[in-house]
């Protein structure tokens, strides 16, 4: 077992070393945090979605933003669509699993906003919807993906497309590359 732990480990630090060598991976990283900075100096929002894991890690990166990262200073505007599960359980049932997002985001997405969809695979069905409703509201898309972007890569103003398949390893990635988000957005916006 120590074995296999060890190789895990090793998957996860190679995978990272593969994006410190991505220059194409890096500029898209540093597009995304531009895409963010141009919205939350405008008063605008950022909102979130993922399923499974990746809306655990939409959460966690909306949180860093709205809440604080690395030091006190004013929240900002961030928020992961799918937290209020009556919302959530009444679109679903009253509609279908695939509207969830699109419908939220048609009822709070303004103009200049940002949308950020978090999947490996890039395919889940509900964000490539909510993704139609940005494209026709004016709002940004940032997707966190796998290696392929997957149908979500079509619509995306700025893809972050981990490469790799590997489930785990991508969403260890993902929230890497939401803490680099947030510490930059945080470090550009506010003084220490």
């Amino acid at each position: 077992m120590i074995e296999e732990i060890k190789n895990i480990v090793k998957e996860s630090v190679d995978l990272k070393q593969s994006v410190i060598q991505n220059k194409d991976l890096l500029q898209d990283i540093e597009r995304a945090v531009i895409i963010m900075l141009d919205a939350f100096k405008k008063n605008h929002t950022v909102w979130f979605c993922g399923n499974g894991g990746s809306a655990a890690d939409a959460q966690h990166i909306a949180a860093e933003l709205s809440g604080r990262f690395y030091f006190d200073r004013a929240p900002l505007p961030a928020e992961a669509m799918h937290v209020n599960t009556s919302y959530l359980t009444a679109v679903a049932n009253d509609y279908s699993y695939d509207e969830i997002y699109a419908r939220y985001l048609r009822g709070v997405g303004k103009e200049g906003d940002v949308l950020v969809g978090i999947s490996t695979s890039g395919n889940s069905e509900n964000i490539i919807k909510a993704q139609k409703v940005a494209q026709d509201k004016g709002i940004k898309i940032i997707s966190f993906t796998g290696a392929t972007g997957g149908k979500m890569k079509e619509a995306s103003d700025c893809l972050l497309n981990v490469p790799s398949t590997v489930t785990p390893r991508i969403q260890e990635v993902h929230i890497m590359l939401g803490h680099i988000i947030c510490e930059q957005v945080e470090k550009s916006l506010f003084k220490r």
